[in-house]
């Protein structure tokens, strides 16, 4: 029995120092990557400092693009596979900064600097826990990292590059700031370019017909109109008129006039289905930009979930879209940080959510990939 408590006491310091060096090495990449610009579409420098760091433990890794991705050492494709992913872009900073975005300064338990919160935290701590999980043997599942671009601007150059390259995936985590709760489904994105179509004339006539007109009425019923199903978890869609553009001088009456409609989509309809209902309803053009940011969800019931929810985490619908709407498997969105901050000025995060959040990607992984009889 004495020796059965000074085997378990020994175990649990081994983690407990694990964890710290973990933690300690995580913040440092993270104030590396602060430092090296990385836009969207301009991440080269932030994916080779990420190489370097995997080099440096001696894990394989394969690139694409700007895009990094590892297996754990003993995979085996008989089993199945937990994707963990964020993101190394980042906005460009706005001018309400008043410290230098690209310096990773630390006061009061934050640090500070572009990207800590959106999604730099995530991405360091789920390294962290890819790390804490590699030369395991005997897993349940497979896990692999990977390190994508271009979230930001939601580009196909991505994420959406790397899955096709990587085995059937059971489930994902997507690493978002969270504050570690549980977002067990996420709307989608439509953004619809549409056009009103009118006659050019002299203002000063009763001629032409004018386009502002006519997409005013439109526009009224994107502002009014209720899709009749709401969604269990992420409640009704919403639709919000986001850009509009008509005219060349003031006595020309307009023949034409744009506008843009962002559309947060739930599981209540498919993408299709939305725009057809909007095309249907007005008379302008209907032109989507893509449709392939589509809602996604886990079951609340999910191993991955319950795991979280174990540690008095909360469940909740996400309004906000990320790469999840880029995977086709059940995804969940969580990590550390506060996504209040993400894209404000003075970004930060607490370094005690990075710690906090290390821990609870382990512990939550270890509940179920340590299980004999995995399930998806």
């Amino acid at each position: 029995m004495v020796s059965d408590t000074n085997s378990m006491l020994t175990a649990s310091s081994v983690k407990e120092a694990m964890l710290q060096t973990l933690s300690a090495d995580a913040i440092a990449l993270l104030k590396q990557l602060i430092e090296t610009p990385s836009f969207s579409r301009e991440e080269a420098h932030t994916a080779s400092l990420l190489e370097a760091f995997l080099q440096a433990r001696g894990i394989s890794f394969n690139r694409k693009k700007n895009n990094i991705w590892a297996y754990n050492l003993h995979f085996d494709p008989a089993k199945p596979t937990i994707l963990l992913n964020s993101h190394h872009d980042t906005v460009k900073p706005n001018k309400s900064w008043t410290l230098d975005p690209f310096v990773a300064s630390e006061a009061d338990g934050k640090l500070y600097g572009l990207g800590s919160n959106d999604a730099g935290g995530c991405l360091v701590s789920l390294i962290a826990a890819f790390c804490y999980f590699y030369d395991q043997q005997n897993l349940g599942y497979n896990i692999v990292l990977a390190a994508t671009a271009e979230e930001e601007v939601s580009g196909k150059e991505g994420l959406e590059i790397v899955v096709p390259e990587l085995p059937e995936i059971a489930f994902a985590i997507v690493g978002e700031p969270t504050e570690m709760h549980l977002a067990v489904a996420e709307k989608g994105l439509l953004v619809l370019d549409c056009t009103a179509k009118g006659i050019s004339g002299h203002a000063a006539r009763e001629e032409g017909e004018n386009a502002i007109y006519k997409a005013l009425q439109d526009i009224g019923w994107v502002k009014s109109y209720q899709f009749p199903k709401v969604s269990e978890t992420l409640g009704p869609i919403k639709m919000s008129v986001t850009i509009i553009n008509a005219g060349t001088q003031h006595n020309v009456v307009p023949d034409a006039c744009t506008f843009t409609i962002d559309v947060r989509v739930t599981d209540a309809y498919t993408l299709e289905e939305v725009v057809q209902i909007i095309r249907s309803n007005i008379s302008s053009e209907v032109s989507p930009r893509s449709i392939r940011l589509r809602p996604s969800s886990i079951p609340v019931d999910h191993p991955i979930v319950q795991a979280g929810v174990s540690l008095g985490r909360t469940t909740y619908g996400s309004p906000t879209t990320s790469d999840q709407a880029l995977l086709d498997c059940p995804s969940l969105k969580m990590g550390p940080g506060h996504s209040a901050r993400s894209h404000s000025a003075d970004e930060f995060i607490y370094l005690h959510e990075i710690k906090a959040g290390i821990r609870q990607y382990i512990t939550m992984l270890e509940a179920v990939v340590t299980k004999n009889n995995p399930q998806e």
